[in-house]
C-alpha cells in the first residue's frame, strides 16, 4: 500500500494592509484550501468592517473558520484560539483539502508551531485589578513590578507590550503559578506531522502606508461607523480587547464630538501604521526563517 499523503498547511502572516485575505482567498480558489483566521482582532463579531474581516461573499465563496465567531464581551486568549483550531482540525467537512492559516497575530503562529501553554481561565476581575494597577505605568514601571512579582517572567518579556505584562500577573495572581511555569509545560504542536509552507508578506513601506490610508478612510464610508455605534450600546469594558480595536476609540471620539471626521481618521491611520511596525519589527524578529514575498509591488 502506498503512504498516505501528508497534510498541507500554508501559514500567510504579514502586517495589516499587506494583502493576506486576497493572497488566502486566491489561494484558496485554486487549491480548494479553507482559510482559518489567525488574527486576534478578526475572531471577534460586531466589527467586521473595523477589523478588515473577508466579506460575506467572500466566506460564501470558500471555507472559512474563526471569522466573527466571538462576541466581543468574551477575552479570547492564544490558548482559547488554539482549542477552537484543534476542534476545526478534527471536522470531517475539512478532511483532506489544504489549510491556510491567514493573519497578523505572531504569538498565534508561534503557538500553532511551537506549542502552547494550558493555562487556567483568568476571572475577569482579577484581570481587571491588575489592568488598573499596570495602566499609570510606564515602561521602566512594569519591568520593576513584573521583575519583583514575577521573576521568573520578567526574564522573557518584553515590559513594553502592557497586554503581556497584565497578562503575566493576572496568571500569577489567579493560579499562585508563573506564566512561565505553564509554559515549560506546553503541549506539542498542532501542526505535528503537516507538510508546512511559511509565507510573511512584507510589502514595500511607502505601499504599505498608503493603503492603510486608503483602507480606513473607505471603512469610515462603508460601516465602520455603525459598527462602533453598535459596540458602544453594549456597554462594554473598555478594558476588553475588542474594545481596543484600532478605530474604535478614533470613531467613538468623533461620535462624541471629540474629533472632526478628517482627524479621527488621522489619528487611526496613524495608529495602524505604527501597528504594522510593531508587526513587521515582532516578525523580523521571530520569523526571520520564513519566506518573505512582497505580494503588492510588481516585479521590475
Amino acid at each position: 500500500m502506498g503512504r498516505r499523503p501528508r497534510k498541507q498547511a500554508v501559514l500567510i502572516a504579514g502586517p495589516t494592509a499587506s494583502g493576506k485575505s486576497a493572497l488566502a482567498l486566491e489561494t484558496a480558489r485554486r487549491t480548494g484550501a479553507a482559510i482559518i483566521n489567525a488574527d486576534a482582532m478578526q475572531v471577534y463579531d460586531v466589527l467586521r468592517v473595523v477589523t478588515a474581516r473577508p466579506s460575506p461573499e467572500e466566506m460564501r465563496e470558500v471555507p472559512h473558520r474563526l471569522y466573527g465567531t466571538v462576541p466581543p464581551g468574551v477575552r479570547f486568549s492564544t490558548g482559547d484560539w488554539l482549542r477552537a483550531v484543534a476542534a476545526i482540525l478534527d471536522t470531517a467537512d475539512l478532511a483532506g483539502r489544504p489549510l491556510l492559516f491567514v493573519g497578523g497575530t505572531g504569538l498565534y503562529f508561534h503557538a500553532l508551531l511551537k506549542g502552547f501553554a494550558d493555562v487556567p481561565a483568568v476571572p475577569a476581575a482579577i484581570t481587571q485589578r491588575v489592568e488598573a494597577q499596570v495602566a499609570g505605568l510606564d515602561r521602566a514601571g512594569r519591568e520593576r513590578l513584573l521583575a519583583e512579582r514575577d521573576p521568573a517572567m520578567a526574564a522573557r518579556l518584553q515590559a513594553h507590550d502592557p497586554q503581556r505584562v497584565v497578562r503575566a500577573l493576572a496568571v500569577l495572581e489567579a493560579t499562585g503559578r508563573s506564566l512561565a511555569a505553564f509554559q515549560d509545560e506546553a503541549r506539542p504542536a498542532l501542526l505535528a506531522g503537516f507538510e508546512i509552507e511559511r509565507l510573511v508578506l512584507n510589502p514595500e513601506r511607502s505601499v504599505l502606508r498608503e493603503r492603510i490610508a486608503r483602507r480606513f478612510a473607505a471603512m469610515f464610508e462603508s460601516g465602520a461607523v455603525e459598527e462602533v455605534e453598535a459596540l458602544l450600546a453594549l456597554d462594554l469594558d473598555p478594558c476588553l480587547p475588542a474594545m481596543k480595536a484600532i478605530g474604535v476609540r478614533e470613531i467613538a471620539d468623533w461620535l462624541a464630538g471629540r474629533a472632526t471626521q478628517e482627524e479621527a481618521i488621522e489619528r487611526a491611520v496613524t495608529a495602524t501604521r505604527q501597528y504594522a511596525k510593531r508587526q513587521r519589527t515582532w516578525m523580523r524578529n521571530r520569523m526571520g526563517d520564513w519566506t518573505w514575498i512582497d505580494p503588492l509591488t510588481p516585479a521590475r
